[in-house]
């Protein structure tokens, strides 16, 4: 599963490790977030992360 960092803070999304502080269970794909997930770490949405290239 591919990782994601948000352009704004840098956080990044490890589907292995899902978001525990909106109750995204391990294993879930970005592309399968809900609607709603915001970055926990400075609130914006989705449409402000991208892939990370390894």
């Amino acid at each position: 599963m591919e990782k994601w960092v948000c352009l704004v803070c840098d956080y990044v999304y490890d589907p292995a490790v899902g978001d525990p502080t909106q109750d995204i269970p391990p294993g879930t794909a970005f592309e399968d977030l809900p609607d709603d997930w915001v970055c926990p770490d400075c609130g914006v949405g989705v449409e402000e992360f991208e892939k990370v290239e390894d």
